[in-house]
Parts: C-alpha cells; structure tokens; sequence
C-alpha cells in the first residue's frame, strides 16, 4: 500500500476509535478564528497530539485539535489550527488533515486564512471569498504516485471553489450586512513574508491577495472530489504596498478587530449550506 495512504488511514482509523461524530461540512479555522469553538455545540473533540502520526501545528494562535459538533444544525468538524508547509512537514502531511476530515464523511470544505492584499482596492481587515486560486509558488500535493482510492491522476481545477458554494457565500454576507470582497489567492511557501518584486509578480500574474496556506488544501479536496470553498481575511497590505513593514503582530491583531464579522459569515455560510 502506498506508504501515504497507510499513514492516512491509520489517522482515520485513530479518529473513528475515539469519535462517533460523522460531519457533513469540514472547517478549516484560520487566524483570528481560532475561538470559534464558542459559535459550536460540540460534541467531542480530539488533540492531534492523540493521533499516531499526524501533523502538529507548530504556529502560536494555532490550536492543535479537532472539534466536531453541530454549526446551526449542520453536523460540522472543525480544524482548530492547521499545519504549514514552512513549518518543515512534507506537503503530503500539510494536506492530511483535509483528506482526513474527507475520510470522516465531509462533502463540503470551508477554508479560511489570513492573507496579505495585493489589489490596492484592499485594506486591510476586508474578507474576500476566493474565487480562484494560484499554486505554481508551492508544491502540488498530488506528485508522486496517485492516490487513486482517493482520486485520478489528472484531476480537473477548472472550478477549485464551487460556484455554488460562492452564491451561497455572497447570500451570507448579505444576511449578516458583512461587507465582502472576492479575488484570486496565490500561495507562497513562506516562512518569510513576500518581497515587494514578488507581490508585483503575484499581482501581474492576476492575484488579488497572497498567503501561506490554503490553496494546496484546496487542491487536495478537489482531488477527493470534496466542494471547496474560501474565505480571505486581508490582515495587511503586502510587501511594497505601503511604507508599513509587515510583522505577524498586526496579521493576529487584524485578524481580532474582524474575528465577529468572519465569524458570522462562516456560521451564516454553514447554515445556507445545511439547507441545500
């Protein structure tokens, strides 16, 4: 057996042993969203520390569990912190959490991150939903020997975020009177912070924000044949952009003043999404 699959299952199965909960929507949680615990009924949670083999977020402000419980109804698994590629791992175990919750019975997948506004009609503390994504900073999760229990070899990412699940996102926002934007995300590595040449690049190339996370967890579902979509808190203009020099302190601090407005357009999207 592959040795990535075994690893995958042998987590799978871990989880199974101690949680009963089988969730319909997986939720990645992202900076400033790492309290949003207190917006669920949950029902069980586990540490990843309790599961042989799994990645474990190295990040301060990244809890390591996951939660799973009920978001207005809808049986949901929440990933309180999630793992990096610059934290050192391979990207096969940067992705093991999203095919996990996968195995677990989600069919819809919510991601949510911290990121840096490359559109200069941005500011910080906008949410932007992601419409499309750019991934030839990073290594594609899918090299190497296919997972073909898991998908084909040559999937299509002609729609990574789910058109439906878009209108769904723009209905929330409404709901709830939160403003949004929508742009394209590229991932970079990190851990280092872009330089201004790069974001020039990343806005040339058609990006409208950039960040360390997401788009490789994005591809990995779709792979899966999981609905993705996402959702940007632009915590800071990115390098070049103004004469701010950019430091993690003011990501987390944006990420705070916004936290109640990002926590109700999630729990709004998850409500609408329950009602499909």
């Amino acid at each position: 057996m592959n040795q990535i699959y075994e690893k995958l299952l042998n987590c799978s199965n871990a989880v199974k042993s101690k949680v009963k909960f089988q969730p319909e929507v997986a939720l990645i949680l992202g900076s400033g969203l790492g309290d949003y615990a207190k917006e669920m009924q949950v029902e069980e949670s586990i540490e990843y520390s309790e599961i042989e083999g799994f990645p474990v977020s190295t990040v301060a402000g990244h809890q390591g569990r996951f939660l799973f419980g009920y978001v207005e109804g809808v049986p949901v698994v929440a990933m309180q912190g999630r793992v990096h590629f610059y934290e050192g791992y391979p990207m096969s175990d940067v992705v093991l959490p999203v095919r996990l919750m996968g195995l677990l019975g989600a069919k819809t997948v919510i991601l949510t991150n911290a990121a840096g506004g490359v559109n200069f009609n941005f500011q910080p503390g906008d949410l932007m939903m992601i419409t499309d994504q750019i991934t030839t900073a990073v290594p594609s999760p899918l090299i190497g020997a296919n997972l073909d229990e898991l998908g084909p070899r040559f999937p299509d990412m002609s729609e990574v975020y789910d058109k439906g699940l878009r209108e769904i996102i723009k209905q929330a926002a409404r709901n709830v009177k939160v403003s949004i934007q929508s742009g394209v995300y590229m991932q970079f590595t990190g851990p280092s912070y872009e330089t201004p040449a790069e974001i020039r690049m990343c806005r040339a190339l058609g990006a409208d924000a950039a960040g360390m996370s997401t788009a490789c967890e994005a591809m990995a579902a779709r792979h899966m044949g999981l609905k993705v979509c996402g959702i940007s808190c632009i915590t800071n203009m990115a390098a070049g952009m103004s004469n701010q020099p950019l430091n993690h302190k003011e990501v987390q601090e944006t990420a705070d003043r916004v936290a109640k407005e990002f926590k109700a357009l999630v729990t709004e999207t998850i409500r609408l999404i329950g009602e499909q």
